[in-house]
C-alpha cells in the first residue's frame, strides 16, 4: 500500500474518469465523496474527492509494470472531453504483460 500526496485536491470528476479503466464505487457510508477504484490485477485507489492524498493499493507481483500505468492515469486527467485512444493502446499493452506475469499468457 501507498498513499501519494497529490499536488492538488483530488477533483470531483477524476473517479468518472477511472471508470473507463475499471470499476468505481461511491461509498457514502464512509463519508461523503469517497470512492473505490479497482482494476483487478493492477490495483485499487481509495480516497475522498477534494482530498489531497489517496490510497493505493498495488498486486505485489506486477507492481513494478503498473506503476507507470498509474502515473500515466493520474497526469492524463483532465476536466471535459479526453481522448482515451493513447490511454487505451497503453493499457492493453501493459494487460498483457500483466497476464503473462501472473497466468503465463500474454
Amino acid at each position: 500500500m501507498k498513499e501519494f500526496l497529490l499536488d492538488a485536491p483530488v477533483p470531483g470528476g477524476l473517479f468518472a474518469y477511472l471508470e473507463n479503466f475499471g470499476e468505481v464505487e461511491a461509498l457514502p457510508n464512509i463519508g461523503e465523496g469517497f470512492y473505490k477504484f479497482e482494476k483487478p490485477d493492477w490495483f485499487s485507489i481509495k480516497g475522498f474527492a477534494g482530498d489531497t492524498t489517496v490510497e493505493v493499493r498495488f498486486k505485489k507481483e506486477v507492481m513494478d509494470l503498473t506503476v507507470d500505468f498509474l502515473y500515466l492515469l493520474f497526469t492524463s486527467y483532465r476536466e471535459g472531453p479526453v481522448n482515451l485512444s493513447a490511454l487505451r493502446r497503453r493499457e492493453e499493452a501493459v494487460e498483457r504483460r500483466v497476464r503473462e506475469h501472473l497466468y503465463g499468457r500474454g
